[in-house]
C-alpha cells in the first residue's frame, strides 16, 4: 500500500508530488523539533527533576568555606540544556570544573581537577522534590593509584532558590578532608 496518484487529475502530477513533499518535510520538522525539546528517553522522572534543579542554578554564586575563605562558582547550561558546567574558584586555589548530565535514573558528574585527574561520580535522586544530591565516586581518569589525591564525594544541598551548600570530599592515602562551601546567588 502506498501513495497513489490519480491518473487524470485537473491539477496534474506535479501538484501531487509537491503536496507529498511538503507533508514529508513538515513531518520531518515536527519529529526533529520534538526530539530537540523532549527530555532524554531513558531519564526517570526523579533524574529529570534533579537535573532541572541543577539547570535552575544557572548564574553566578559566591560565599565562603567553613574557614571563612571566599569561594565563587558559576553554573552554565550547555549543549542544548543537556549538561550543566560548574566552575568553582576557591581562595588560593586553581579553578575546578564539573560537568553534570542525566544518565538514565541518575545524575552523572565528571570533575576536572587542577591535579589533572578526572573523577566520575553518580547521584541517584530519591524523590521528585530534590533537596540534596549525593554524588558517589565511580572511578577516575588519570588517577595513577587509588591513594592519590582526588575529589571522592560531593553533596549539593539545595537550601532554597538562592542558597546552596556544597560539601566536597578530598581523599588522599585513605584519609578524607571535607571542604564545605556556603553559596548565595549573586
Amino acid at each position: 500500500m502506498g501513495f497513489k496518484i490519480p491518473a487524470a487529475h485537473p491539477r496534474g502530477i506535479l501538484f501531487f508530488v509537491r503536496t507529498f513533499m511538503t507533508y514529508r518535510k513538515l513531518a520531518c520538522l515536527v519529529l526533529l523539533f520534538g526530539s530537540l525539546t523532549a527530555p532524554p528517553l531513558l531519564a526517570s522522572p526523579r533524574s529529570t527533576a534533579a537535573f532541572q534543579k541543577l539547570l535552575s542554578l544557572a548564574g553566578a554564586w559566591e560565599g565562603k568555606d567553613d574557614h571563612g575563605m571566599v569561594a565563587k562558582t558559576t553554573f552554565k547550561a550547555m549543549a542544548g540544556n543537556t549538561a550543566v558546567m560548574e566552575t568553582l574558584a576557591m581562595s588560593g586555589m586553581d579553578e575546578m570544573v564539573s560537568l553534570y548530565s542525566v544518565d538514565q535514573d541518575r545524575i552523572a558528574l565528571v570533575h576536572y581537577c587542577p591535579t589533572n585527574n578526572q573523577p566520575r561520580m553518580r547521584a541517584t535522586p530519591d524523590s521528585d522534590d530534590v533537596k540534596e544530591l549525593n554524588f558517589e565516586f565511580q572511578g577516575a581518569a588519570n588517577l595513577k593509584i587509588p591513594s592519590a589525591g582526588h575529589q571522592h564525594h560531593l553533596v549539593i544541598r539545595f537550601e532554597d532558590a538562592n542558597h546552596i551548600t556544597e560539601t566536597w570530599t578530598w581523599r588522599q592515602n585513605d584519609k578524607d578532608t571535607f571542604m564545605v562551601f556556603h553559596l548565595t546567588r549573586k
